[in-house]
């Protein structure tokens, strides 16, 4: 053998002794992966929905007649009591009127009661009679509205709380109706949410509520449910509406932003993943769990997406297990892996 040909023998056989090396290391790596750590229901708050706070009763009050405002006696924010004076109209013309009216009537029911008595003698006919009788309810109708129109110029608070609003200024001409002033009850105020279907139908499981605020850090307001409508908005959420809790003196006002927490009676008995570590095949759905650096198919049955974007999961796991969290679609059942190391201050991003 030559020289040469000793050379390029050596060659190809170095060649062939590193690429059988780096095929084996590379058939030897092992894939990272994230993972997640499979929580109780209850640690996630429940069904968290955002709410707000809403006047436990508003009002747009209005004057019965039209006229021109003569005064407000009650300013924006104002605090007033139920039965308190808001505001009236001029009302001359309505006095006018009044005085006239109760001319005529004075004068019909002279007449009417001169003629009754006529009757009572037999001195006068049943046709008389009944005519004086019409005529006295004609007129005493038409003098209790005229009473009424002139009462009408001044409206009063329908219970007590505050101005919230006063929709015109002094001496504007309103129609009848048209609201003036708003105002909001001064009792506990309501928080209103609006659930998917999903959340409406285990309305009857429901156990508790509460919210939370962010003007309140770690503080939890009871709630109490009110109501809950029986039919889907425009947006096809169903509304529950609720009494709030005051709690030592700390009252969330309405305009407020809430979120609320519903609890049922099966959070307890269920958990909760990240939405990403499920996936499907043929209608069933699935996760891997990591057990000893191996992976498990593993199906399990899902309730509700929560706001946290975890799914709540029936049946499948328990609390502690540890899932893939992301790429579940580049694992296979019965694959060796390695969880990603967490996150580290020193380590932003985990890059390291």
């Amino acid at each position: 053998m030559s020289k040469k040909q000793f050379f390029l023998f050596s060659l190809v056989a170095l060649f062939s002794f590193v690429g059988c090396k780096q095929e084996k290391k590379a058939t030897n790596m092992v894939q990272f992966v994230k993972t997640d750590v499979v929580l109780d229901y209850g640690s996630e708050g429940g069904i968290l929905v955002p709410g707000k706070v809403e006047a436990a009763e508003d009002a747009n009050i209005a004057f019965r007649v039209p006229g021109t405002i003569l005064k407000f006696y009650a300013n924006q924010g104002s605090y007033v009591h139920k039965g308190q004076l808001l505001a009236e109209l001029d009302s001359r013309d309505y006095r006018t009127q009044l005085k006239a009216t109760e001319a005529e009537y004075k004068q019909v029911k002279a007449e009417a009661e001169r003629i009754i008595a006529l009757y009572k003698d037999n001195s006068t006919t049943e046709n008389n009679y009944d005519k004086a009788q019409y005529g006295l309810q004609q007129i005493t109708a038409k003098y209790e509205n005229h009473k009424n129109q002139l009462a009408d110029t001044k409206i009063y608070a329908p219970f007590s709380g505050y101005v919230e609003k006063r929709l015109f200024e002094e001496h504007e001409t309103v129609g009848a109706g048209m609201p003036v002033i708003s105002m909001i009850n001064k009792d506990a105020p309501e928080v209103e949410i609006n659930v998917p279907a999903s959340t409406y139908m285990l309305r009857d499981k429901m156990q508790s509520f509460s919210c939370t605020f962010d003007v309140f850090p770690g503080e939890v307001f009871p709630l109490t449910l009110i109501s809950v409508n029986q039919k889907a908005n425009a947006n096809q959420l169903y509304t529950m509406r609720f009494k709030l809790a005051d709690l030592e003196g700390k009252k969330p006002v309405a305009g407020m932003s809430t979120m609320v927490s519903i609890r049922t009676h099966e959070d307890s008995h269920n958990v909760t993943v990240k939405n990403t570590a499920v996936f499907t095949e043929n209608g069933k759905c699935f996760v891997y769990v990591l057990n000893k650096d191996v992976l498990k198919k593993t199906e399990v049955t899902v309730g509700l997406l929560l706001s946290s974007g975890r799914f709540t999961i029936t049946s499948g796991l328990k609390a502690g297990d540890v899932v893939v969290a992301t790429g579940v679609h580049h694992v296979k059942d019965g694959q060796q892996v390695k969880p990603l190391p967490a996150t580290t201050s020193s380590n932003v991003g985990g890059l390291l």
